[in-house]
C-alpha cells in the first residue's frame, strides 16, 4: 500500500505522523511510504533520514494526496487540504468531528474513509491513541496555565506553588481522566493546592488512593462546581465524552464569580470546549480575556512540544498504522472491533452516533457499512 505523510499546516502545529523508524518499519513490509519534503522538521526529523529508513520523499503536498491509499496525519484536514481527498481514501487522524459541522459535511462529500484516533476504542473503554495526547495536554495545561498567572500576562501575579509563609494557588481541574490526573500530578508536583471534580464516586475512590495529599477530590454536580470556581486562580477543563461534543460546564454569569485575573485552560476546546465563553485559539495567539478572566484556548496544544509529542503519539498509532495498511481498511476494521470504533464518516454515511447526533444527521451502524 503507499501511505502518505503530508506536512502538517493548521497554524503552529510542528508534529507529524510518522517518524523514521515507523517508515523503516512499513517499508520492511512490503509498503510505500510517502513523505512531503520537510514535513518532519519541527519535530526534529530531516528529509535525509526519511530516505535512509526507506521512505521516498515528494515535493509537495498534492503529490502525497494524490499518490497515497492511506493518508496518515495528526491533524483533521482543513479547509485547503479537502480538494485534495478523493473517494475511496483512507485518512487516519485526530478528527472532532463533533466539534465542527463544515468539518463533518466536507468528508462526508468527499466519500473517503475517515478513521479518527480519539474514537478509536479498546474494550476496556480506554482510548489509546487519544492517550499519549492527553498525557501531553494535561501536563502542558498546567505549564501554560502557571505561565498565564504571571503579572506580565494579565494574570493575578500569583505562583502556583507558593513559598514559606505565602499559600499556593489554587487549582481546579474539571475531569478525573487522563487530562485531569495528569493535569493533577503536575500541579500538586509544584506545590499548588489542587481540587478535582469528577461525576464517577468510583474514579474519586480510586484516585484517593494514587493522589498526592495536596490534591482534594469533590463530586462534580453544578453547585460544588460553582463553590470550587469561586476561588480559583487556574482551572482545567479536561472533561471529555467519547467522540461527542464536550458539555457546557461554566457559563458567563459564573464568570463574575471568579477572581479578576483568574486563568481558565480548557483542553476539551477540541470537542467544543467545557466554557460558554471559549473559543478556539493558537500558540501564535493563546489567549483572550473575558469578564477579566483570561481564557486559553489552543486546539493544539502538544503541537508546542512537538518532539515529544511526535515520538508519543508514534509509538501508539504505528501499530494501527501497520494493520490497515497490511490488510486493506475493509479486513482491518474487520477484524478489530478497536479500529472499527475509529470509524467516523465512509462513502459520505456517518458511523459514528454521536458524530450524527451532533447534528441531526443519519447515523449508519459501521458494521454495516464494511461487509
Amino acid at each position: 500500500m503507499k501511505i502518505g505523510i503530508p506536512k502538517e499546516i493548521k497554524t503552529n502545529e510542528n508534529r507529524v505522523s510518522l517518524v523514521p523508524a515507523g517508515a523503516e518499519a512499513l517499508a520492511s513490509a512490503g509498503h510505500t511510504v510517502i513523505v512531503e519534503t520537510g514535513a518532519g522538521l519541527d519535530s526534529g526529523f530531516s528529509d535525509a533520514q526519511y530516505l535512509a529508513a526507506g521512505a521516498q520523499i515528494a515535493k509537495d503536498a498534492d503529490a502525497v494526496w494524490a499518490a497515497a491509499g492511506l493518508v496518515v496525519k495528526v491533524k483533521e484536514p482543513i479547509e485547503p487540504e479537502w480538494k485534495r481527498i478523493r473517494p475511496g481514501q483512507v485518512i487516519f487522524t485526530y478528527f472532532h468531528f463533533a466539534a465542527s459541522e463544515s468539518l463533518t459535511r466536507a468528508h462526508m462529500v468527499s466519500g473517503a474513509v475517515c478513521i479518527a484516533y480519539e474514537t478509536v476504542e479498546l474494550p476496556s473503554r480506554e482510548l489509546p491513541l487519544l492517550t499519549p495526547m492527553s498525557e501531553v495536554a494535561g501536563r502542558m495545561a498546567v505549564q501554560e496555565g502557571a505561565k498565564y498567572l504571571e503579572k506580565l500576562y494579565g494574570g493575578r501575579g500569583i505562583l502556583l506553588g507558593g513559598v514559606p509563609g505565602v499559600p499556593p494557588a489554587r487549582v481546579v481541574i474539571l475531569g478525573g481522566g487522563v487530562v485531569g490526573v495528569n493535569a493533577a500530578k503536575m500541579a500538586a508536583g509544584l506545590g499548588a493546592n489542587v481540587i478535582l471534580l469528577d461525576v464517577s464516586l468510583e474514579k474519586l475512590r480510586y484516585l484517593s488512593d494514587v493522589m498526592p495529599a495536596n490534591v482534594q477530590l469533590v463530586f462534580s454536580n453544578r453547585h460544588n462546581l460553582l463553590e470550587q470556581i469561586t476561588n480559583a486562580d487556574l482551572i482545567i477543563c479536561a472533561v471529555l465524552i467519547h467522540g461527542a461534543v464536550a458539555p457546557r460546564l461554566i457559563r458567563r454569569e459564573d464568570l463574575r464569580t471568579m477572581r479578576k485575573g483568574a486563568v481558565i485552560v480548557d483542553v476539551s476546546i477540541d470537542q467544543g470546549g467545557c466554557v460558554e465563553t471559549m473559543h478556539p485559539t493558537t500558540h501564535e495567539n493563546p489567549t483572550f480575556i473575558v469578564e477579566g478572566i483570561i481564557h486559553y484556548g489552543v486546539a493544539n496544544m502538544p503541537g508546542g512540544v512537538p518532539v515529544t509529542s511526535t515520538l508519543a503519539l508514534t509509538n501508539a498509532t504505528l501499530p494501527y498504522v501497520l494493520k490497515l495498511a497490511d490488510k486493506g481498511y475493509r479486513q482491518a476494521l474487520r477484524e478489530s472491533p478497536t479500529l472499527l470504533n475509529g470509524l467516523n464518516i465512509i462513502g459520505g454515511k456517518i458511523t459514528h452516533r454521536k458524530v450524527a447526533e451532533a447534528f441531526g444527521l443519519e447515523y449508519h451502524p459501521a458494521e454495516s457499512m464494511i461487509d
